[in-house]
């Protein structure tokens, strides 16, 4: 990684992290979540871009006059773009999401981010996941999520890959992670026979045992025997071999399975491009950075087939990137940027929000300036796709009173 000091540190950090929650764990290195009884919403699909995604490279404003200017080796060319309106082009590195942007289940949502710009790695991810900015609410949203639907069974909430929980699940309900669904197993169980002789030994063992101990052990023994019962599993499409890939394969898997998964968390690292971005016309850091993503959301929603029209897939990251490129052809730490929409039921082949132009009215301080709050893009996908009524969304955003975009149909 060739990134930002602070980013490499929080990457550490975060390996840590998840070591130290593991040998903490005697049961079982993970978490366990409860589910939502009469959920009828979508699953929602988070995916967060961790470093701090350049939205300019990968939605360049190519109608903008400015952008070539300010960008002179690594502004992305109007030929190596897919057209989206008369300001906005796709990234040809995307292209892998062509497809649901003329069918109409992608959607983009330009100059977004938090109400103030902040530029640190750690304070501006926290603030993110928690997504109560000006008040003393330390709990993260999609945990405040969680308890708005009275959760109950083991698999309502999940992070896939090898990033650890992100903070967005901190607070009092509890979900489920791991690397690699083949990976969530009894240590010791080498096939079903002895497995099913652990989980009667541990049943009995923890029956007995005060209901605070009782309820996770049995529940993580219940969860572990789902995992069991799912077996192997064969994609209707190849995703790209790439941990993004794979574990949005594992994301179609348990939302395909119809176990009552509620919400999955992705992390995709590697994003803090500081120097070394790469040129548009000869590929690089950033090209194969987004075909990547490009390639595995298309197949994710490729595998989904009906399905997907009960799936809602959004995009976060940190914050975007400065406007002008640094003398070491990368980007430096930024504000605005753009977010991602996808699924069946996305008011998509639109770029939502207000773009301003990269100009004294645009920018601040030589970032994109954020005329849109994330917040208002997830409260939309929660009221119009995930039965959040009012009081809801006040209890997940708490301050938060900005009007619905419209991104998503209800």
């Amino acid at each position: 990684m060739n990134g930002c000091a602070e980013c490499q540190a929080m990457s550490r950090r975060g390996f840590l992290g998840v070591l130290g929650a593991a040998a903490a764990t005697p049961l079982l290195a993970t978490q366990v979540g409860w589910a939502a009884p009469g959920y009828t919403g979508d699953v929602l699909v988070v995916l967060s871009f961790r470093g701090g995604f350049d939205g300019l490279s990968a939605v360049p404003p190519v109608g903008d006059p400015n952008y070539q200017t300010l960008r002179p080796s690594i502004a992305v060319p109007v030929n190596r773009t897919v057209p989206l309106d008369s300001m906005f082009g796709l990234n040809v590195a995307l292209n892998g999401l062509k497809g649901l942007w003329d069918a109409g289940d992608l959607a983009v949502v330009a100059a977004c981010g938090m109400s103030s710009p902040n530029r640190s790695h750690f304070s501006a991810m926290d603030e993110i996941e928690r997504a109560a900015p000006g008040s003393g609410v330390r709990t993260g949203w999609l945990d405040r999520t969680l308890g708005s639907w009275n959760a109950t069974g083991a698999f309502d909430g999940v992070q896939i890959g090898w990033g650890g929980m992100p903070m967005a699940f901190s607070g009092p309900f509890d979900e489920l992670g791991f690397g690699r669904l083949d990976d969530f197993a009894l240590s010791g169980a080498w096939n079903a026979a002895e497995r099913d002789k652990w989980v009667a030994a541990l049943t009995t063992l923890h029956e007995a045992a005060p209901t605070h101990v009782k309820g996770p052990a049995l529940t993580t023994l219940g969860a572990l025997t789902t995992a069991a019962a799912l077996g192997s599993y064969t994609p209707a499409v190849p995703y790209p071999d790439s941990d993004l890939g794979r574990s949005l394969q594992e994301a179609a898997h348990i939302i395909k399975a119809g176990i009552g998964v509620r919400v999955v968390t992705i992390d995709e690292g590697d994003w803090d491009m500081h120097a070394g971005l790469g040129r548009p016309e000869s590929g690089g850091w950033m090209f194969d950075k987004l075909r990547d993503v490009g390639d595995s959301i298309g197949a994710f929603f490729a595998d989904l087939g009906s399905v997907a029209q009960g799936v809602t897939l959004v995009t976060l990251s940190e914050f975007g990137r400065r406007v002008e490129e640094n003398d070491s052809g990368g980007v430096d730490h930024g504000w605005g940027n753009v977010m991602f929409v996808a699924g069946g039921n996305v008011n998509g082949g639109e770029v939502h929000g207000t773009w301003l132009g990269l100009n004294d009215q645009g920018m601040y301080d030589g970032d994109v300036k954020a005329t849109t709050d994330y917040r208002a893009v997830l409260a939309d996908i929660l009221a119009n796709r995930c039965d959040a009524g009012d009081d809801v969304l006040q209890s997940v955003f708490p301050g938060f009173t900005g009007a619905h975009l419209g991104v998503t149909n209800p």
